[in-house]
Order: structure tokens, then sequence, then C-alpha cells
């Protein structure tokens, strides 16, 4: 499988994330469904990364009146955001992907090179520990998925959640850990090195568990494959007490995608496969009373779908 990803990164034009802009609203966000509690654990957000979807551009973004003011600039740029998402079901405590992390060499990728944020400190506030996380799902393993899988102590990477079992995707896996060391590719070599430390660490561990296709995590959460953007891409879906969520991964990258489910990334390893998921899944929660939470959708973060025409629209 090969990324369509440019050939530099440098090329892409994102705005650097602003860590100063996260209120405590937005760092603490919670939702519950039936006896189950969804935190939202913010790190960073975009003001600008419009380049994750090259199509929408800011004449097409103006098109879409719902995306305003919570989901795009005034310009009609694309707003994103990187937050993990905590999952306190009756029996388990699960995370959710796992952001970028601090002090990583992401370079040339700049955005995301060697941050320093209060992810850990805001999990605490927000009344967890990471000793206390029963489950790590990590719905793809992307650079900005799975940073704080680790953190440094001293000259090591380590596991952040020592007492929690990890789930990988198994075909990611397989994916990421076969990237040749003289790949020319700058996107390529920013995996290897994320493999190398948010990866690596948990598999010398023991507490990895890879997973194929449709996975029963613990009662009331369960992951099923959305493929396109990854092979194994999932994500998560949560049922408690007649009531549920889905929490989307990065087959949706932006609420944009539910107006035009044929908007594509470039980094997405099989646009077709990617499209296929994103018209299934409307087609099967539009009109439902199922929230959804998006893995990067700023603001609200959150809404139900319903079907407005003939394409879709968030309903925050």
């Amino acid at each position: 499988m090969v990324y369509d990803a440019p050939e530099s990164i440098r090329e892409l034009n994102f705005v650097r994330p602003d860590i100063g802009a996260i209120t405590q609203r937005d760092a603490h966000m919670k939702w519950k469904v039936g006896d189950t509690t969804i935190t939202k654990l913010q790190e960073t957000i975009f003001p600008e990364f419009s380049d994750v979807i090259p199509a929408a551009t800011p004449d097409v973004v103006k098109n879409v009146k719902w995306l305003f003011p919570h989901f795009v600039t005034p310009e009609g740029h694309l707003s994103l955001s990187i937050h993990s998402l905590i999952v306190d079901t009756p029996g388990a405590t699960l995370i959710v992907d796992t952001c970028i992390g601090n002090g990583r060499d992401r370079d040339p990728f700049e955005v995301m090179h060697m941050l320093s944020t209060n992810y850990l400190a805001d999990m605490v506030s927000s009344g967890y520990q990471p000793e206390g996380i029963d489950y790590v799902l990590c719905t793809h393993l992307h650079v900005d998925h799975v940073g704080w899988n680790t953190q440094k102590v001293g000259d090591n990477w380590v596991p952040t959640f020592p007492n929690a079992a990890y789930l990988l995707g198994k075909k990611d896996l397989d994916l990421w850990d076969s990237i040749d060391a003289d790949v020319e590719d700058d996107f390529m070599q920013i995996q290897r090195r994320v493999f190398a430390d948010s990866i690596q660490p948990v598999l010398d561990a023991g507490l990895a568990k890879a997973v194929d296709g449709a996975t029963e995590v613990c009662d009331g959460v369960r992951l099923i494959p959305t493929p396109g953007h990854s092979p194994g891409h999932v994500s998560v879906l949560i049922e408690s007490a007649g009531e549920s969520a889905l929490i989307t991964g990065d087959c949706i990258h932006h609420p944009i995608q539910f107006n035009d489910p044929g908007l594509v990334s470039p980094f997405d390893v099989d646009n077709d496969a990617a499209v296929a998921t994103r018209h299934s899944l409307f087609n099967e929660y539009a009109d439902s009373p199922t929230l959804i939470i998006g893995t990067h959708f700023a603001g609200p973060t959150a809404g139900k779908l319903v079907r407005d025409g003939d394409t879709y629209r968030l309903d925050v």
C-alpha cells in the first residue's frame, strides 16, 4: 500500500497549533451516554488545517453555512482539534487515541514537532490518572493518534498507561513496521520515528494486543472496521442503557465531509475505500439517536447526524 501524501510535507500549509486558545471548557467537555461518561481531553487546536482536505477551499466551505462558526474560521479555512476521548464505563476506563505527545522529533512537520502541552495535567484535573486506564484504543497508528502512548523517562520512552491493554490494528502494525530505513518520503520517515517512540515501547512492555476487524473490547464498547484512511482503521461504538455514541477516528477528518462524503485526504491509504466507508456510516447513522463524536472536530465536537436534502449535516 502506498500513501498519496505529498512527497514533502514541507509543501503543506498548516497554522501552528494554538495551545493558548484551549479553554477550560474545551479541555473538559463531557457527554453522558447511558451510564457511560465520555470526556474530551484536548491537546492542541489547529486554527487552519485546510490541507488535510485540499478540495475544501474557502469558496467551497462558504457554501456550507452550518459549518460556521464552530468548525471553520470566518475566512473559510478548516479548523481541526487534536484530542483524546476518555470513555468511563461502569466496568472499565478507556482512552481513545493519544494525540501527538510532548518532546517528539517530528521534523520537518514543524506543526507537530517538539510540542509542550498540559495533556497529562489536564487528564488528572479531569479526574483520571494514567495508572487507572484499563484500555488504550488507537483508531489507527498515525503520528497524531499515538503520541501519548508513551512518555519519556530519563533517556527512554515508556508506556504512559502502565496498567492498560493497548489495542492496535494488526494491518496498521504490519504496515508501519515494514518501512525501509532509507525511504525518502518525509511522512514515511516520521512514521518510522512514531513507531520507534510510540509503538515499539508498548510492544516491548508486553502491553499491546493486535486486533483485526470488529472487536468487543469490554461491556458496552466495541471496535467497528472503518477502512480507507488506513488499512486497519476502526471507529469506536459505545452503547449503554439504550443510548449510543460513535467515535469516528479519521474516517471523517472534518464535518464538511458530512456535506460531501467524496472529499478526500492525501493521507488516506485508499481514497475509494474511505469514501465508501463514509457513505456506509452516514446511511446507517443519519437521523438516528447515536451521538457522533469527531476525533478531530473543533468546537462542540459532537452532534447528531441528520439528513439535509441529498446530503447530511451535523446538528450540534
